[in-house]
């Protein structure tokens, strides 16, 4: 069986949880600290703060930008439905936009329909690590005096060019980005999440939210001369990442260059093997994007069903996943609000996600990509 994906770990991960297991600070701690100014160096961010996982960041992100009750949130339904539920965590209104159907990413103009002056913040999605178009979504937010956050679950180490200069997503072009290291992602902590930012005040947040609003942190007390006592002040939440976690954080952080382009050099290989079969459409990188092909989609032909083919594709030994879902389309969000969705709908329905991961050999991109073609062609 050819897996949809696969984490790129070996023995350095292991060893460097293991040492932290043997050193006896398993918690949040010196590890933490460490993985936070490295990741934060990597994407040329002022700060960044680990957490437990991306849905954890996405939340903190909106309680740090005093998202409440009454405020709405405008995002995309074409998204893991983490995206959503962190809005709601909030009691605020997920607002959904439609996508471009080329980048399956948030459409600017639609955001720009949405927005009424309840309109508190904008999450936009990198969908499956494909950058969006941030200078736009950016203009949009300072336009109306939103709150920009990104939605990088999928995009470490994913670039957008800016001012003919390219970054890395996680620099400060919205006030926050959410990143998520879960083992479908292109680097992993098994679970974990990252914030960063530009913002002291943000920063400052986040830190003292997920660890329960603490107003002297573990950290500090135990390396106290004396004897001293922590208040909360406020409510916070228990949203650490582990020493362990970030350990084999830090050592992923040093493949990732290696990760992202072993991803890019097989993601041109597929548009190669399957450009010429009839009705497929692959995806698009814009000019002035760098994907780290954390899923590879493409839009199977409109006369084929789409789960017979990946049941066909299962038999032959090759996994897929149906395209990315549509969280208005899920019970908990099945009346709410939304504007003209057809191109996420499409999407879901008509795309597949086909094998990607590092240890990928050719033969088995190859394999996959005849048995596509000869599946598409029966």
């Amino acid at each position: 069986m050819i897996p949809i994906a696969l984490p790129f770990l070996n023995t350095e991960e292991a060893d460097a949880a293991r040492d932290v297991i043997l050193s006896g600070w398993v918690s949040q701690g010196p590890q933490v600290v460490a993985f936070e100014r490295e990741f934060a160096a990597l994407v040329d961010a002022p700060f960044a703060t680990a957490v437990s996982n991306c849905t954890t960041a996405l939340h903190l992100a909106l309680v740090a930008a005093n998202v409440g009750p009454g405020d709405e949130v405008i995002t995309a339904s074409h998204s893991f439905i983490a995206t959503a539920n962190s809005i709601r965590y909030c009691g605020a209104t997920p607002i959904f936009v439609d996508v471009e159907p080329e980048t399956y990413n948030i459409d600017p103009l639609r955001v720009a329909e949405a927005v009424t002056p309840r309109t508190r913040a904008i999450i936009a999605v990198h969908q499956m690590g494909m950058p969006c178009d941030l200078p736009a979504l950016a203009r949009l937010a300072h336009q109306h005096g939103l709150i920009l956050i990104e939605d990088a679950a999928c995009a470490a180490g994913s670039e957008i060019c800016v001012n003919e200069t390219w970054e890395r997503i996680g620099k400060a072009h919205g006030q926050i980005t959410c990143f998520s290291f879960h083992p479908r992602k292109v680097i992993t902590t098994g679970e974990g999440g990252m914030l960063t930012t530009s913002e002291p005040e943000f920063d400052r947040k986040f830190k003292l939210l997920r660890q329960h609003a603490m107003s002297i942190s573990d950290t500090v007390r135990h390396g106290a001369s004396q004897v001293v006592f922590e208040r909360y002040l406020e409510v916070g939440f228990n949203y650490r990442m582990t020493d362990m976690q970030a350990a084999i954080g830090r050592k992923q952080l040093t493949k990732l260059a290696d990760i992202v382009a072993r991803r890019r050099k097989l993601a041109a290989a597929y548009a190669d093997m399957l450009g010429n079969i009839e009705g497929l459409r692959l995806p698009f990188e814009p000019s002035w994007a760098r994907s780290n092909w954390q899923s590879y989609c493409v839009r199977l032909p409109d006369w084929v069903d789409q789960k017979t083919i990946m049941q066909n594709l299962l038999d032959r030994g090759v996994a897929t996943r149906r395209g990315i879902m549509c969280s208005h389309r899920e019970p908990p969000y099945a009346d709410g609000m939304h504007h003209d969705l057809h191109n996420s709908e499409l999407l879901q329905d008509h795309a597949i996600l086909l094998p990607i991961y590092a240890q990928m050999s050719d033969d088995d991109q190859a394999r996959v990509g005849d048995t596509l073609r000869m599946e598409l062609r029966a």
